[in-house]
């Protein structure tokens, strides 16, 4: 355990790099957020968290009934068969943590970015690194379209009156 990293993990690294080439300015782990996110893009009001599929639940069901639980493995995730109980209340406890932190981050105003470590293998990095791009685009747009103001179009008569470099030129 004391060999994972939390920080500069190689997915982290490959998003780093794609928005940075992709012209994307952020500011890494910041610590006075909820859950200390990954990336921070503070003009785009975003948050990125880049998440390892095993230790954050990716795909995995867990569905509990009255003590008893049951558990949908998927293909980029599997939990150990050996101490499965402790397993699956620490990737539980791991999902309901990510939740509530998303939550306060929300209602600080924050827009929050999930990218799995599966959606970084070299199949679909490009395609999740444009997904992103295009993601924080639209969320800038969003964000930046109350301020836009629309000019009044001109009614007929306004279009009929002389601009002042149409003056009668002597």
């Amino acid at each position: 355990m004391s060999a994972i990293r939390s920080k500069d993990t190689k997915p982290e690294m490959i998003v780093r790099r794609g928005l940075w080439k992709r012209g994307f300015r952020y500011r890494l782990n910041h610590k006075r957020l909820p859950g200390h996110p990954d990336l921070v893009l503070k003009k785009y009001r975003t948050c990125i968290f880049v998440n390892g599929c095993f230790w954050h639940g990716h795909y995995i069901n867990l569905q509990f009934d009255d003590l008893q639980f049951t558990i949908e493995n998927s293909e980029c995730c599997k939990i150990p068969k050996t101490n499965r109980e402790f397993w699956v209340n620490k990737i539980r406890r791991n999902k309901e943590r990510d939740k509530e932190e998303q939550r306060k981050l929300a209602a600080m105003g924050w827009h929050c970015i999930t990218v799995w470590e599966c959606e970084l293998k070299p199949s679909k990095r490009e395609e999740t690194l444009e997904s992103i791009a295009f993601t924080l685009n639209h969320i800038w747009l969003q964000d930046h379209q109350a301020r836009v103001t629309a000019y009044p179009l001109l009614n007929e008569e306004d279009q009929q009156m002389p601009m002042a470099a149409e003056g009668d030129v002597v």
